[in-house]
Parts: structure tokens; sequence; C-alpha cells
């Protein structure tokens, strides 16, 4: 049975360049045929993951790299096999059930490959009493020892949450996929939005009096935007990913919810200190399918006597609202976070479609106890 979990976000950001292009140009896109603010989907994905350490121990997280051969002689070390050529020779053997190809480094795979620090562990758990035996044989005779420890079935099941969110895609190995449960958007401004350009000198301290010049100068590029955010998590997907472990998918979709909400991608912070928070945060609970409200944007909000924030504000209520009476795609549950004075609509009109302001970690919660009861339901 499907389930989702619609957030949308509308957040304002000042001079910034969250996430910039070859050329460290802020990206960009046309939508409703004028120029967009825009931060990609992968750029607001790492912010997310990262900030999952906020509330996770990274040692229970997964984590994206070449560098798995690397992570696994470190382990094995760890346990105290201390003779480098012999870890080396056990990482090479466990790994060559994988049959990636080498990177230029030799430590490193040829892709970068996602996957969970505890998996790992389990995987050195299988062999670790047999260490010092393994240590003393060649790669034929490891091979031969090793051929019962399967490092793809370790790598396929008890995925940490954010490989469980994010999914994992390997085309060399699709016996390894996993599906993502989640989904996200790039982020788009509600109203046209030009590149700035900022030229900036530096002053050599140690220059005399009558030095006069800067020691560099140079130009960056920027933007202002109020943007729209959305993802959605498929919890059924996210459940299916965790083993069927309910408690699990409700902890992982309140680790993502806060993540998601809350983090912002780095680029450029130190010259801009562009860290806002959400202006709104809307979440809804649906048994049909995802909602993107972006539609309600197509139509570029302009400046106004009205702020462009207030209009995009009542823009998403509308498009919520119709999404329901025109096309019967009603959420189970709307939980929402906002300020009444962001909006020109009264207090009870937007209560009427978003529910009414509440703060976000009761936002969280609300979801999550629904979430909670639909998949126990769905289990049974």
């Amino acid at each position: 049975m499907p389930l989702y979990v619609d957030i949308h976000i509308l957040q304002t950001v000042p001079p910034s360049n969250l996430n910039r292009d070859d050329a460290g140009t802020p990206k960009q896109a046309i939508y409703g045929g004028v120029r967009r603010a825009r931060v990609s989907s992968q750029a607001w994905k790492r912010a997310t993951r990262t900030a999952f350490s906020d509330q996770v121990d990274p040692a229970r997280l997964g984590t994206r790299t070449k560098k798995i051969s690397a992570l696994l002689r470190e382990r094995i070390a760890a346990r105290g096999l201390t003779d480098p050529e012999a870890c080396a020779r056990i990482t090479k053997a466990l790994l060559a059930d994988l049959g990636i190809k080498d990177g230029k480094k030799e430590t490193e795979t040829a892709y970068l490959l996602f996957f969970g620090r505890p998996q790992l562990e389990r995987l050195i758990d299988l062999i670790e009493a047999d260490l010092p035996q393994l240590a003393e044989l060649d790669e034929t005779a490891l091979a031969a020892s090793l051929g019962h420890v399967s490092i793809k079935k370790v790598l396929g099941t008890g995925h940490p949450i954010d490989v469980a969110l994010f999914g994992r895609m390997v085309a060399e190995l699709p016996d390894l996929n996993v599906d993502a449960a989640t989904q996200v958007a790039h982020a788009l401004s509600t109203h046209a939005a030009e590149v700035e350009f900022d030229y900036y000198t530096a002053v050599d301290d140690e220059n005399l009096k009558e030095e006069t010049g800067a020691g560099m100068i140079g130009t960056v590029e920027f933007q202002s935007a109020t943007l729209y955010r959305y993802a959605t998590v498929g919890l059924h997907q996210l459940a299916d990913n965790l083993g069927g472990d309910v408690e699990a998918a409700v902890e992982a979709l309140r680790v993502f919810l806060t993540a998601f909400t809350t983090s912002m991608p780095t680029g450029h912070r130190n010259s801009f200190a562009h860290r806002t928070v959400p202006n709104l945060v809307t979440v809804a609970l649906r048994g049909d399918q995802p909602v993107n409200l972006v539609s309600a944007f197509e139509n570029p909000v302009r400046a106004g006597s009205r702020s462009i924030l207030a209009t995009s504000v009542d823009r998403l209520a509308n498009e919520l609202a119709e999404a329901a009476s025109l096309w019967g795609r009603r959420p189970a549950l709307v939980a929402s976070t906002y300020s009444t004075s962001t909006s020109t609509a009264g207090a009870d009109d937007l209560a009427s479609t978003l529910g009414p302001s509440t703060p976000f970690k009761d936002v969280v919660e609300m979801v999550t106890v629904a979430a909670r009861e639909r998949l126990t339901g769905a289990a049974r």
C-alpha cells in the first residue's frame, strides 16, 4: 500500500551562491518563461546527508566513496592484524566478489560506492576469528578460504538510513541496487532572479602608507531569492529498504524531515553568511501519489505592494487546495509551520488549507506518529 510524505518549503535566502556551475555562476533554470535561481537536488541531498550526523552517530550511517579498500584495511587492522601486506591481501580477496574495476589509485575503485559503515564491520565480524590464519595465506589460498564470505550479501542487507532513503545504483552490479525511497526536486525561486557580480579587493596589510592599490582583486557572482523546495518520501519503499522494520522507517523519516528542512548547502558560506531558516514548512501525508506544488509559481511572482514571500505563501496554499478540490489529491494529514505575518491571507484562511501554525518539532512528531500508525496497519 503506497504511503508518501511530501515536504513543501518556502525559504528566503540573501545574496548568496549556494550551488554554482563549472564557471562559478549560481545555477539557474528557465521556468514559466523566465530565468530562476536554482539549487540542484544533488546539492541539497548532500547537505541533508551531512546533517544526518547531527542526529545519528556517524558510525551508524553510510559513506559514498571510492575508498572501500582503504576503509576495509583500516578496520581489519583495528581488529588486531598489524601486518599491512596481510591486511591488503585479505581486503583484495574480500572485494573480489564485487568485481568492480580498480581506480587510478591502488586503494580506490573506479567509481563511488554508497554503503554503510556498519556493513563493513559486519563483514569483518565474519572473519575476525580467522584473521591470524588468513594472514599466512597467499592470494590463491585466500580466495579459496574466503569463498563463503559474500560481500555482496553483506552490502545487500542491513542498510543504514541514508542508503535506504537515497538509494544506490551500481551499473555493473544490479543485485546491489537499492530503489531510493526519497525524491528531491531542484529548488527554484518563485520569481525571476538575476545574477549579480560582487567586485572585491583585498589589501596587503604589510603595505606601507605610500604603497597604494590592492593586493588582490576579483569578482564573485551571487543571487538572492525566495526558494520553493520540495521532497517526497515513499514510506512503503523506505520500510521495505529497512527490512520491514516500522520503527526504523519512522526514525529515518524523523531524521530526514529535520535534516532536509534545516540544512543548507555550503557554497561560498564564508563570503555571504547565507544561513536562514525556512519561512514556511508544510508536510502532507498521502496515500495516493506525491504532489509537487511548483506549478503555483509557473507564473512568476512579481514584487509589488505585497512581498514576494507573502504572495508565494498564498499561492502555495491555493495550489494545495486546488490539487485536492480539482484533482482529488487530498492529503490524509497536513501539518505546517509558518508565521501568519508572511501572508496577506487571514490566519483562518491559511489554517483551513495548511492547518494551524505549529512549532516544527511538533509537526515532525505529528507526522511520525501518523506514519507509524499507517505503516503498522499496513503490516498487519
